[in-house]
């Protein structure tokens, strides 16, 4: 599916899908500190995704799924961050 042919509110539905996932999964971060080391694990593998070579079978896919974990964690991060223990 590419960018120019998908509906805006499409895109925020799978972020808010995934993120509901993950707390459903995971339990909150206890602290900033772990709530950026999530994002930045998922920024790794964004980029692991990105570096893919771009006849790579599924990359853009690959790209399209890392980059709406990355989404969905920063939300998950602003909504818990008044949680923290700090």
């Amino acid at each position: 599916m590419s960018y120019d042919t998908m509906q805006p509110r499409t895109v925020f539905d799978e972020v808010e899908d995934e993120l509901r996932r993950a707390q459903q999964l995971h339990p909150p971060a206890h602290s900033g500190h772990e709530g950026w080391a999530i994002i930045k694990e998922e920024m790794d593998e964004l980029w692991e995704a990105v570096r893919l070579k771009q006849s790579t079978p599924g990359r853009t896919d690959k790209m399209r799924r890392e980059a709406i974990q990355v989404a969905a964690m920063a939300l998950r991060f602003l909504i818990e961050m008044d949680g923290f223990q700090n």
